[in-house]
C-alpha cells in the first residue's frame, strides 16, 4: 500500500492544497509508504527559500527518495519507446509506482494513463 507522487502532486503540496495534504497525512497515519522519484523532485524543485512548504513537507516526511540510475534510466528507455512518448518524467513515475505497487498522485493522468493504462490513479 503506498502512493508515488508526481510532479502535479508536489506543486498542490507548494501550493498549500488541503485535499492533497490531508490525502498525504492520511496516508502517512496508516502506514502507507511514499515514493518520489528523483525526477519528479528535479522537475519542480528550484528554491527552497521560495519553496518554503514543499521543503517543510520533505524534511518532515518519510518519503523514500528513488533514484534515476542506469538500470531505471534503461527501462524508462523501453517504456517510452514501447509506447512511442517522450516524457522521461512519467516514464519514471509510472515504474517506479509498478515495482511499488502504488497508485500516482497526479495532476495529469491521460499522459500517465499513455504510459499505462492500468495504473491506479489519485487525480489533484
Amino acid at each position: 500500500m503506498g502512493l508515488t507522487l508526481d510532479s502535479g502532486a508536489l506543486i498542490a503540496i507548494e501550493r498549500g492544497d488541503r485535499v492533497v495534504l490531508t490525502l498525504l497525512r492520511e496516508a502517512l497515519a496508516v502506514g502507507a509508504s511514499l515514493a518520489l522519484p528523483s525526477t519528479v523532485l528535479a522537475q519542480v524543485f528550484r528554491d527552497p527559500a521560495r519553496q518554503a512548504r514543499l521543503s517543510r513537507f520533505l524534511s518532515a516526511c518519510d518519503h523514500e527518495p528513488v533514484p534515476f540510475d542506469d538500470v531505471v534510466a534503461r527501462a524508462v528507455g523501453r517504456l517510452l519507446a514501447a509506447r512511442g512518448t517522450s516524457d522521461v518524467v512519467d516514464a519514471a513515475v509510472v515504474l517506479c509506482a509498478r515495482v511499488r505497487d502504488h497508485a500516482v498522485v497526479t495532476s495529469d493522468p491521460a499522459d500517465l494513463a499513455a504510459l499505462d493504462p492500468e495504473l491506479p490513479v489519485i487525480v489533484v
